[in-house]
């Protein structure tokens, strides 16, 4: 029988805790946890984002949808719209992500980030073959370029700017 160790029993919580208590106590150990993050932070895998954003909005169940829109005892919910909401919902996770990057000057990781999720979004929009994505025709188009602009506004260096257009020409012709 192995032996295993109290940090693999933690919680992700619990085992946040213990990283908390340990930087307020020791400035040295502060430093050195902040430098790991930052470090972990770092590893942005373009091909990883874009996978992981193609397979949350593939992941959209007309179902879903079906059951919590129309009638109900609290009014009418437009599929429509509810069909955007829960396209945008999907997309929530990745643009908080894109906004951490952002308040923590990270803005190389944010630029390749940014380029995952874009890559992502129009994987989803060509392959759109799906009863789901039926509801929501513009929404990857919209969604796409709501984020790129709000990536553009965070942006203080302009060759930024040129990089991701010329990755945006290059890759997603007429999108």
């Amino acid at each position: 029988m192995t032996k295993t160790g109290i940090l693999e029993q933690l919680t992700t919580d619990q085992a946040l805790a213990v990283l908390k208590t340990l930087s307020e106590q020791n400035k040295e150990y502060k430093q050195k946890i902040e430098q790991l993050a930052r470090e972990f932070l770092k590893k942005v895998d373009l091909e990883e984002v874009a996978s992981d954003v193609h397979n949350s909005l593939i992941g959209l169940d007309v179902d879903d949808l079906y059951g919590s829109s129309g009638p109900s005892r609290y009014g009418y919910v437009d599929p429509n719209e509810r069909s955007w909401e829960m396209f945008e919902e999907a997309l929530e996770p990745f643009e908080e992500q894109l906004k951490k990057y952002h308040a923590l000057s990270m803005f190389d990781e944010a630029k390749l980030y940014c380029k995952g999720i874009l890559t992502g979004i129009y994987n989803y929009e060509k392959e759109g073959a799906s009863e789901f994505a039926d509801w929501v025709t513009d929404a990857p188009c919209e969604n796409f370029h709501r984020i790129l602009d709000d990536w553009k506004k965070q942006q203080k260096n302009s060759s930024d700017i040129t990089e991701m257009e010329k990755f945006i020409s290059k890759n997603f012709p007429g999108f």
